[in-house]
């Protein structure tokens, strides 16, 4: 076998070292239960048509009146193709600037939103009221998968993990975020 064939095997140092969004949750944390979580869920259903999970409380706090297991919070996980798109809008909510605290150095973004109204697309309804959220990226590279697996997982090399500059760069080409 000559060279040329082995060449043309490998895989591209661009396919293999390509960025790519792994998946975004979206999280509004109430802080009671009741009727205020039905209206996070629909507001977080809403905006990304899929179903939305319950948070619940870790331990009681009596002077708030939350019970431990009671539910106080929404939250959604977005993935594959659905999730660049939902952040997308997210970034727009935040005028497409993210403060460079927001990115760590494992390859992972977490902005807030102030008021889930300030989303394109998104009206306000005064049955609903008015809701902030939390939204946190995972950034990843093909391959990042087998430390994930069930059957023999394996480590992530550290050239292979996505950094913290990777991160910024990869929003600011993407995305058009301006990193501040």
């Amino acid at each position: 076998m000559s060279t040329t064939t082995i060449q043309e095997q490998r895989p591209t140092e661009k396919g293999s070292r390509s960025v790519r969004v792994g998946k975004v949750v979206l999280n509004i944390g109430v802080g009671r239960s009741g009727e205020a979580v039905e209206r996070a869920r629909r507001v977080i259903e809403d905006l990304v048509h899929q179903k939305a999970s319950s948070t619940q409380a870790k331990k009681s706090i009596r002077d708030f009146g939350v019970h431990k297991g009671e539910p106080i919070g929404m939250m959604v996980t977005i993935r594959r193709k659905k999730a660049p798109e939902v952040l997308r809008l997210l970034l727009q909510g935040r005028e497409n600037r993210i403060p460079t605290t927001s990115f760590d150095d494992f390859g992972n973004v977490s902005f807030g939103i102030k008021e889930h109204i300030e989303i394109p697309g998104v009206r306000y309804s005064p049955d609903i009221g008015i809701f902030g959220m939390n939204v946190s990226a995972v950034l990843e590279r093909p391959g990042y998968r087998v430390s994930k697996r069930n059957r023999s997982p394996a480590k992530v090399g550290k050239k292979h993990r996505v950094g913290r500059e990777e991160s910024m760069e990869f929003f600011k080409q993407n995305f058009g975020v301006e990193v501040v």
